[in-house]
């Protein structure tokens, strides 16, 4: 692995911060986490003239075919800002599950509107995902009935469903194959309703599955016995773009408290030149720089298609998963009594360091992941 961004990727880089801190600021990200209001649809078709909706998705389908290293470069800098909105659930998790393991036909019906920005679409994972205790559906939810396929069941902590055009939902059939289908938002007996969570700026929605009908044809995704390993490549990749995320809370708490530390003043000195602040702080830059090699070699590894690219993953998510939060409360205590203030910004990072943390599973769960890597079942 080259340690060193290539010009393009730098570029993208500086081009991504500076738009996003021109067009992202606090007040966008405090009227979705605060107010409660929809993600603003100019800020998104902003987004999308700029062609980051279809950044890893082909270049023939209207993409740039761009890789996982791209794409964690870009979602570190939307995690410095707190993007809200549906861009991680819609690339990451629904655009990359079509990419992955849709047909030549299906991509090519799907995939342009998705790359375009035009449509939004996300995954439905079954709880045992979506919380980290299993990769697959636990239990047989979906029967065959002729040519079509019949779905029960409920499906929680679904990222921004409310707005998604339609939902990829990996489900187990009566013989334990584990198929990944295509579900349109308006299909009869989808039923979706919003969950409290920690996190203000992601819309979660509990998805309730009553007999919902599909055809097993066009809306399976790939061939028979693909499912369950194009989910696992796929949730390789949302654990490396969770693991961007929480890169780029760390960094940017720590660049607050470091401000912070060097202006704040206590009998007469600023408090940074207290040695327990100092000594926190270089804890925290030993954190955030320990999260983005971990994962920006895992995003490297699935690029390359290394032997150890499933491990990479679930190293780096064990890893940020535990330090992300323990950034972000660190920048809480450095500001004392005014960082645990409404006002500040510090808890909107922390309440997203802990979403990240939890989705798809904890550092718990990831090293379970990696020790069944390295010894078997």
């Amino acid at each position: 692995m080259d340690a060193r961004f290539t010009d393009e990727q730098g570029l993208l880089r500086e081009s991504a911060r500076e738009f996003l801190a021109r067009e992202c600021p606090m007040a966008v990200v405090r009227s979705v986490s605060d107010d409660g209001k929809a993600f603003p649809e100019p800020l998104w078709r902003q987004i999308a003239e700029l062609g980051w909706p279809g950044l890893v998705l082909p270049e023939r389908h209207g993409g740039a075919g761009l890789g996982m290293l791209e794409l964690a470069i870009l979602l570190e800098e939307m995690g410095r800002v707190l993007l809200p909105g549906p861009f991680l659930s819609s690339v990451a998790l629904g655009g990359l599950a079509v990419a992955i393991a849709g047909t030549p036909e299906q991509q090519a019906r799907w995939l342009p509107d998705l790359a375009a920005g035009r449509r939004r679409a996300t995954l439905a994972l079954a709880d045992a995902d979506a919380t980290g205790q299993g990769a697959g559906a636990a239990r047989p939810d979906a029967r065959r009935e002729g040519a079509a396929l019949r779905l029960d069941g409920e499906r929680r902590f679904v990222l921004d469903a409310e707005g998604a055009d339609a939902l990829v939902v990996p489900a187990s059939l009566e013989d334990g194959e584990t198929v990944l289908l295509w579900v349109e938002s308006d299909a009869r007996g989808l039923d979706l309703r919003p969950v409290s969570w920690v996190d203000g700026t992601r819309r979660v929605c509990e998805v309730r599955l009553d007999g919902v009908a599909v055809d097993a044809e066009a809306a399976r995704l790939g061939g028979p016995g693909a499912g369950a390993e194009a989910l696992g490549s796929l949730l390789d990749r949302a654990r490396i773009a969770l693991c961007a995320d929480l890169c780029g809370i760390a960094g940017r708490v720590l660049e607050l408290s470091v401000a912070y530390a060097k202006t704040r003043e206590q009998f007469g000195r600023p408090i940074g030149s207290f040695q327990a602040i100092q000594h926190r702080c270089a804890d925290m830059l030993v954190d955030v720089e320990a999260m983005r090699s971990a994962t920006w070699y895992a995003a490297w590894a699935l690029d390359a298609d290394a032997p150890d690219a499933h491990r990479a993953a679930c190293m780096a998510k064990a890893w940020c998963a535990d330090a992300g939060p323990r950034v972000a409360g660190c920048g809480i205590q450095i500001h004392g009594g005014q960082g645990f203030t409404w006002e500040q910004d510090l808890h909107l990072y922390y309440k997203r360091a802990k979403s990240s943390e939890l989705l798809l599973g904890d550092a718990t769960w990831h090293r379970e992941l990696v020790a069944r890597d390295r010894l078997g079942p």
